[in-house]
């Protein structure tokens, strides 16, 4: 997949998070994700505020195919949802890696970035 971001960092399953200048990251789904679930109709958003650990599940995204989980790339407090995507979850489909983002979240443990996959090794993945 040569169209694969290469300033994101990625989980293995199919999250992708893209640091931000201001200590911030904005966490979405990778194009292979949205890909694989078809249409999406629906996403359910954390509050603001929540605190979520790595790798637990921090939302669901539903398709006319099927319901997925959602699940934080690492230990974060949740300081955005994308109310654009809320209302209309089809950007999830036309715009993965950009107006289709899910959250911005304040990381609370970067130690944790070290764990997830370069661009390269999640090419490999899927």
């Amino acid at each position: 997949m040569s169209d694969l971001p290469t300033d994101l960092l990625y989980t293995k399953d199919h999250e992708w998070i893209r640091l931000n200048d201001d200590g911030t990251a904005t966490v979405g789904i990778t194009h292979y994700a949205q890909e694989s679930l078809g249409d999406i109709t629906f996403v359910e958003f954390p509050e603001v505020g929540d605190s979520v650990d790595a790798g637990e599940t921090f939302g669901v995204v539903e398709s006319v195919k099927a319901a997925s989980d959602l699940y934080m790339p690492i230990d974060a407090e949740v300081i955005e949802i994308n109310e654009e995507a809320d209302a209309s979850p089809e950007l999830l489909n036309q715009d993965a890696f950009g107006a289709g983002w899910l959250l911005k979240i304040k990381i609370l443990d970067d130690s944790q970035l070290a764990e997830l996959l370069k661009p390269e090794a999640y090419n490999e993945l899927i």
